[in-house]
């Protein structure tokens, strides 16, 4: 364990399924935040979508062949995560991974909604870009920019919020918010930030709510 952008930062080896836009891009982070990474994809073109910077291995091949996991090292894999376009290749590679080798946590790109609820019913962590989209796109079109953070098999949108003039020297336990939201901070005219937690903050003309809203799933 080390540190990392002055926070303590545990190095994995991490193990990515698949090396088009969604894995190249991944690999390249997890490299970058200095990861021990091994990309399987059985396109040898795809890895010339890597980064110059990528300090990872590349390995050739079908990601469901157990020789080609064993061979890109999965026996010392810390994380799987399955994200190739094809949603059955992504399930199957998942389901190997957590099942006969043992990795600790795996996760598998879905882009189909019914085979994510599906697949989830199952145990298997899943990731689906359909939903998160269709659930971003709602809470920004209703609410204003926002952005989605990932906290288990739950996402959460966090988004910034104009105060309603009549809100002007209330205090934050006088003020109702949805069941599924969560006031996290205001932000003032000079651009700070308050938190709010544990706190009866008196709001301010000029404030701006930054909440986190649980965004729905279903599609």
């Amino acid at each position: 364990m080390f540190r990392f952008c002055g926070t303590l930062f545990l190095k994995m080896n991490i193990m990515v399924i698949g090396c088009g836009k969604v894995g190249c891009t991944l690999c390249n982070r997890l490299s970058a935040q200095g990861h021990d990474v091994s990309v399987i994809s059985s396109n040898k073109e795809e890895f010339e979508n890597l980064s110059s910077e990528f300090r990872g291995f590349t390995n050739l091949g079908v990601a469901i062949d157990q020789d080609v996991l064993r061979n890109a090292g999965i026996e010392n894999c810390d994380a799987l995560a399955a994200v190739t376009s094809d949603d059955n290749m992504n399930i199957m590679a998942a389901q190997l991974a957590k099942e006969f080798f043992h990795v600790p946590r795996v996760f598998a790109r879905v882009n189909d909604p019914r085979k994510n609820d599906v697949f989830r019913e199952f145990g298997l962590e899943t990731v689906c870009p359909t939903n998160l989209t269709v659930s971003t796109l709602c809470t920004t079109l209703q609410e204003g920019t926002s952005e989605g953070i990932n906290v288990g098999n739950h996402t959460i949108l966090m988004y910034e919020a104009d105060v309603p003039k009549d809100f002007v020297g209330k205090r934050v336990s006088e003020i109702n918010f949805e069941d599924d939201e969560v006031l996290v901070a205001v932000e003032h005219t000079d651009n700070t930030v308050s938190r709010m937690f544990l706190t009866n903050y008196e709001i301010l003309k000029g404030d701006r709510f930054i909440i986190a809203k649980f965004a729905d799933q279903s599609c």
